[in-house]
């Protein structure tokens, strides 16, 4: 299975953030769309990623406040990625890696789309349990001894 596969499904929904966007907006677009990351852009190019982790360590830096922060000023500004082929294994091993919540899927610099941990998990329990379902398939109608003579 590969990411193009979680995208398929998941959609081609989109939120992103500029680095000089007010953090405090960028939160406020966040809690709106009941979303934990946004991919931050400029001129077209993916320079960063904001998601709830970077945002609670800038607020915790200023006392508790938001304050004037900028996007820029809390974002990661080197977010892991992979590619629309890149195979859900390999996302697995690079999210636990990185311990990286939310990865923009990339190809070339086009953004394609943003994964979370929680897509790669449900595409694996859903791979699972389809195998699963064929398997209990196949054994249910294997021959009895008497049709294979």
């Amino acid at each position: 299975m590969k990411v193009s596969d979680i995208l398929r499904v998941k959609g081609s929904t989109l939120y992103t953030a500029q680095p000089g966007q007010a953090l405090m907006d960028a939160v406020s677009l966040m809690a709106s769309k009941d979303i934990g990351s946004l991919v931050v852009m400029d001129h077209g190019m993916v320079t960063g990623m904001l998601t709830f982790r970077e945002v609670i360590r800038k607020i915790v830096g200023n006392g508790g406040q938001v304050g004037t922060a900028t996007v820029g000023d809390a974002m990661e500004p080197q977010p892991l990625t992979c590619e629309p082929d890149t195979e859900i294994d390999e996302v697995r091993r690079m999210m636990l890696e990185r311990h990286a919540r939310y990865m923009p899927v990339l190809e070339g610099s086009l953004l394609m789309g943003v994964i979370s941990f929680y897509d790669v998990a449900k595409a694996v329990v859903d791979a699972q349990n389809f195998e699963n379902q064929m398997l209990k398939a196949y054994i249910r109608d294997w021959p009895e001894e008497k049709d294979r003579a």
